[in-house]
């Protein structure tokens, strides 16, 4: 490397790989899984079959789709182990926190971890996002109870989205917000060469497990910058102020001259703009038309004055569109969960996207170890003592 090479800061611009699992197009705003498109996914597709495309490249037939479902509800279960483990952290430790170990833990315990064969690979991958959900609804839980607490046993008569939600609340919940909550997870399944992903073919390039992998993926999509900014756009909510009471044209108003001070201020704002698409999020459609659902159903429209306040004033200032981290933050609150659990959700979806990553980084690697331009001082001695 010389003095004269030219520095991709944040590897921007650098195509560091191929992939087969997913395509970004940004001329055009559209993301494929396995050349499907995702709105149509989104669309017709239960989160168990988008799992099993983006795991072996192509939707399940009917009898492999019934098989799946069946290996996913057999793994559900929260160990006594893994419970211990999570119970043993702050209550007000941030969930990311708590997942992280949880994947750590599970890993640790695995017998299988040691095999790195493909049939294995996809096993654990399966299990892992079986068991993710209860993870997910035991820190809901346990950080309300305010420490350890008792877990909502799994339903095998209910399908993913559905027991996840039952595990999270302890009742069934209605069509309108399974809906919701099935699109959000098809959605975030999979983004191709995002932070966390390619943190997570990093250490599988090295020749490490699957689970240190997704362990390093977790770390990478707690950040505000990646996977946290769902988090960020409730906080912007909550800091406007949210008063169910208000009527939509009201909760506009108050928004936009919000996010016109904060601009003033130049302010960073999270849910907008994104590394790759320029002309807006292709995801955020679909997630819009779920999040509408949702108002409707619940009647908040004063969450949908907010939501279209802030997006026209950055529109007029700075022409940034939303991400899909700006329709999916309110969805998940009106479905109940707290704001920190947000991204926690993100992992229990994009587990799918990283470990088909993982596997795919395992069939033909190379490891993935960049050069870097030094500029620190010349050579000099160590002084005398």
């Amino acid at each position: 490397m010389n003095e004269t090479s030219e520095i991709h800061k944040g590897l921007n611009g650098v195509v560091a790989d191929v992939t087969a699992v997913s395509k970004v197009n940004p001329e055009t705003n559209s993301l494929l899984y396995r050349g499907y498109p995702v709105p149509e996914l989104a669309a017709t597709q239960p989160f168990e079959a988008v799992a099993h495309l983006l795991w072996t490249g192509e939707l399940p037939t009917a009898e492999e789709l019934t098989e799946v479902a069946r290996h996913e509800r057999s793994h559900r279960a929260l160990s006594a182990e893994v419970k211990a483990a999570m119970d043993s952290l702050p209550a007000e430790c941030h969930p990311m926190d708590a997942v992280r170990t949880a994947v750590s833990v599970i890993g640790a315990m695995d017998p299988t971890a040691k095999d790195s064969s493909p049939n294995a690979e996809l096993e654990k991958a399966r299990r892992l996002f079986a068991q993710l959900p209860a993870v997910v609804a035991y820190e809901q839980r346990r950080r309300r109870a305010g420490g350890p607490t008792e877990s909502i046993p799994a339903r095998d008569d209910l399908d993913y989205s559905r027991n996840f939600l039952w595990m999270t609340f302890g009742q069934e919940a209605s069509d309108e917000v399974v809906e919701a909550f099935r699109v959000s997870m098809v959605l975030y399944a999979e983004h191709s060469f995002n932070a966390s992903t390619f943190t997570a073919r990093v250490i599988t390039s090295t020749l490490s497990d699957l689970h240190s992998a997704v362990t390093g993926a977790i770390g990478a999509l707690k950040g505000a910058l990646h996977g946290g900014a769902n988090e960020a756009v409730m906080h912007t909510f909550e800091e406007i102020g949210i008063r169910p009471e208000e009527s939509e044209e009201e909760a506009h108003a108050r928004a936009k001259a919000w996010m016109d001070d904060a601009l003033a201020q130049k302010k960073k704002i999270m849910g907008f703009g994104h590394r790759v698409y320029k002309h807006g999020d292709s995801r955020v459609p679909t997630m819009k038309e779920a999040m509408d659902a949702m108002i409707a159903h619940v009647g908040r429209s004063e969450i949908l004055g907010l939501y279209n306040g802030l997006e026209q004033s950055m529109d007029e200032a700075k022409g940034i569109k939303p991400n899909l981290d700006y329709p999916a933050g309110p969805t998940y609150h009106l479905m109940g969960f707290d704001t920190e659990m947000f991204t926690p959700l993100f992992i229990a979806a994009r587990v799918t996207g990283w470990t088909a990553h993982i596997m795919e980084q395992r069939a033909a690697n190379a490891l993935i170890r960049p050069l870097s331009q030094y500029d620190g001082p010349d050579e000099r001695p160590v002084p005398a003592s």
